[in-house]
């Protein structure tokens, strides 16, 4: 199980993440969301430790994430990050057998079970035709396809996703988090699509200026009065007639008037498409 007791990062004077406690048990898939700046990121960087909290602390099945050293932590908790340069050289199989280096001393060779462990992991986010190009030629939805299987590589109990959509067409999106459901590993996601959020998370934390404002299932969270008050937006939700998760329509401002195609601005020169000549 995953827990954060009181959870705080503070820097330059600024609290980027006030006391925030959370769990997330064995299996779960519970998601992070809230607004730009609200602290998902921060909070994510604290748990799976490039980010050291300057109070409380970050628990995985009772160890605390920031006591048990890097390696040991990277053996237990894996993370597929927001943004991943494409300038690598390295073919998809070299990305994902990185996720064996946490099981293995500095310059060791592969061994037939970590070919295997790579074979597999391919295999189950469906990128084992990939393995011989250059990570730097997949599309967007490949890339994290693979950033995923190095994660599975890892073999970690606790994955830990930051804004895997980021950048994704839809079909890609439905497909990222369809398979993170798959895996069997606890997650913790921050998502900024609420809906994606609804439907494939267990569990929600709406985040607010570094405080958790609120936390449960997607259809005790998200409700029009949360949107108003956290996102500043009208919204109606309603359940979805065919998955059963809540869905949010955004409604915009009733005193924002949008003019129609008719009510265009006639005033304004339209170029004809010939340059005027110029004299010198």
């Amino acid at each position: 199980m995953l827990r954060t007791e009181e959870l705080s990062y503070r820097t330059a004077g600024r609290t980027l993440v006030d006391a925030v406690s959370l769990h997330a048990a064995p299996g779960e898939t519970v998601g992070l969301v809230g607004p730009n700046g609200s602290g998902k990121t921060t909070l994510l960087r604290c748990v799976y430790g490039t980010l050291a909290p300057t109070g409380g602390r970050a628990l995985l099945d009772g160890d605390d994430l920031h006591a048990i050293g890097a390696k040991r932590r990277a053996r237990r908790l894996a993370t597929v990050p927001q943004d991943t340069p494409a300038g690598f050289e390295l073919t998809v199989r070299e990305i994902a057998a990185m996720g064996r280096a946490p099981h293995k001393s500095f310059l060791a060779a592969d061994t037939a079970q970590d070919d295997h462990i790579v074979d597999a992991a391919l295999s189950r986010v469906g990128a084992d035709t990939l393995e011989h190009r250059r990570f730097a030629s997949l599309s967007g939805g490949e890339r994290q396809r693979v950033l995923v299987a190095r994660a599975l590589v890892q073999q970690p109990t606790l994955l830990v996703l930051d804004e895997p959509t980021n950048h994704l067409d839809i079909r890609h999106q439905l497909e990222i988090l369809g398979l993170v459901r798959t895996l069997g590993t606890t997650n913790l996601i921050a998502l900024h699509d609420l809906n994606l959020a609804a439907y494939y998370c267990d569990r929600l934390y709406v985040l607010d200026h570094g405080r958790a404002v609120t936390s449960g299932q997607p259809a005790e969270v998200l409700t029009a009065e949360l949107l108003a008050d956290v996102y500043g937006v009208r919204a109606e939700v309603a359940e979805h007639p065919s998955t059963g998760a809540p869905t949010i329509t955004y409604l915009p401002d009733r005193h924002r008037h949008l003019p129609h195609r008719t009510e265009v601005d006639n005033s304004l020169p339209v170029p004809t498409g010939e340059p005027k000549s110029s004299t010198m």
